[in-house]
């Protein structure tokens, strides 16, 4: 645990959180039988806790404390192919025989899906290994407010720092259960944590604004406090003197952060969803090239303290890893059960999302990737919605740093980049060493050959 954290005298505490799921799981097996009880043929549960602590100050004083204890029942049940779904957020026995009695209503009274149904129950997980994801954090508010100003403190001590947007403290736990008719039971429980803070900075050309964040799962993986503000604090130096730039085709290089996006692209591309739909522009390339041959992305599921580690996914179908690109080739779709029986496929345990991409990376860090760069465009951020599964299409606002013979020369806003998802992706040059641990999408900073970026 890093020293900043310790002195304030925050540490893992015991809990009673495996009691609290026995009785969600107990909860949910009686209503999964009351459902059965009522006519439904299938039956779902989806019960969790979430509990946290929220801290926010701005320049040196308390603006916000929250606390927050947030509960879901989710039932689903299944007359045939017929399917209704109710929710609440009060255990209370009269609002969970409601619940029930509106999910019968809806199921009777809805149009037929072949697809409809649980998964497969020989899919559905049997081992449950320990991921490492329980590591409570006993975070009084006062020591919350501490570590809150010490954090906005270290930043605002850096000459150039003119005003704070704050700090941020959040300490946050989740317990989850699923249940089925088919007699599967799945526990999980979580925690995460995390420390950011904003600043502004000024000169004659006008203001400038950066932030910079940790997301852990146990609290004692923070670096120290301080470095945050003072992280926060240099790259908002950074951006001050930004200008446009002319119109122009160069190479870009997005950082870990932004280049996680691309990836999630790809995902959204491969999913069943948009494929089922016809509306991705990778429909129909199974086992095809999409990605140079030396891009590598495998899915991971079971890392320890991974940012989205788990055993099942939303279906209760069991994960494993899998990989998503060898090669450069497409070598399976990213499927719910839905989606599957929709395509005539299975499921891939990916009902509810991925769980923990991990992308090969080279053996650069981010100093030799701008050599690699040599002279273009680096992106820090990316702004807007203009992206297209659909056609592809990329087109967004930016921000960043000019690069010349390998060196950032400077800042540059007020910019779009464009180009096609498909050429982006055949036209990845390298894949940097410095990934970003703050994401379930694992990546380094990616080199993109040739973009348009339009500006002034």
């Amino acid at each position: 645990m890093n020293q900043s954290i310790a002195k304030s005298g925050m540490v893992e505490r015991a809990d009673d959180s495996v009691a609290q799921l026995g009785n969600l799981a107990n909860l949910a097996e009686d209503v999964i039988r009351r459902c059965r009880a009522a006519g439904a043929s299938e039956a779902e549960v989806g019960a969790s806790i979430d509990i946290g602590l929220n801290v926010n100050v701005r320049l040196g004083e308390v603006e916000t404390i929250e606390h927050t204890r947030d509960r879901s029942f989710g039932v689903t049940v299944y007359f045939g192919k017929r399917k209704g779904s109710a929710s609440t957020a009060d255990l209370q026995p009269d609002s969970i025989a409601k619940t029930i009695e509106q999910a019968c209503a809806i199921a009777r009274y809805t149009e037929e899906d072949p697809c409809t149904g649980l998964a497969d129950p020989a899919r559905l997980a049997r081992e449950f290994p320990a991921l490492d994801l329980w590591h409570p954090w006993a975070l009084a508010p006062q020591e919350a407010i501490g570590l809150g100003l010490e954090i906005e403190d270290a930043g605002r001590a850096i000459a150039g720092i003119a005003n704070s947007e704050g700090a941020s403290v959040q300490a946050g736990e989740s317990l989850s259960v699923y249940a089925t008719s088919q007699g599967f039971v799945g526990t999980e429980r979580g925690t995460r944590h995390m420390l950011s803070c904003a600043l502004i900075a000024e000169d004659a050309a006008g203001m400038q604004r950066d932030y910079w964040y940790e997301s852990v799962r146990a609290a004692g993986d923070f670096p120290a406090a301080a470095s945050i503000g003072r992280k926060a604090a240099k790259r908002t130096l950074a951006r001050l003197g930004a200008r446009q730039l002319g119109t122009r085709q160069c190479p870009v290089l997005f950082v870990p952060e932004v280049a996680r996006g691309l990836i999630g692209h790809l995902v959204s591309a491969v999913s069943g969803g948009a494929l089922y739909r016809k509306s991705s522009f990778l429909l129909d390339h199974l086992g095809k090239k999409v990605l140079p041959d030396f891009v590598e992305i495998v899915e991971r599921p079971h890392l320890p303290r991974g940012q989205a580690s788990s055993a099942f996914d939303s279906e209760g179908v069991a994960t494993t890893d899998r990989d998503l690109i060898r090669g450069g080739v497409l070598q399976r779709y990213v499927l719910g059960s839905y989606s599957a029986r929709k395509l005539g496929l299975e499921s891939t345990g990916n009902a509810g999302g991925i769980h923990n991409l991990v992308v090969a990376t080279g053996k650069d860090d981010f100093v030799a990737m701008l050599k690699n760069l040599g002279t273009g465009l680096v992106v820090t951020e990316v702004m807007g919605q203009g992206v297209s599964i659909i056609t592809g299409d990329y087109s967004r606002g930016a921000s960043g740093f000019w690069v010349e013979n390998g060196e950032i020369v400077y800042p540059v806003e007020e910019i779009t980049i464009a180009a096609n998802l498909r050429e982006m992706f055949a036209g990845i040059a390298a894949i940097g060493a410095d990934v970003d641990p703050r994401s379930h999408i694992l990546t380094g900073s990616i080199l993109v050959d040739r973009m348009t970026v339009a500006g002034s």
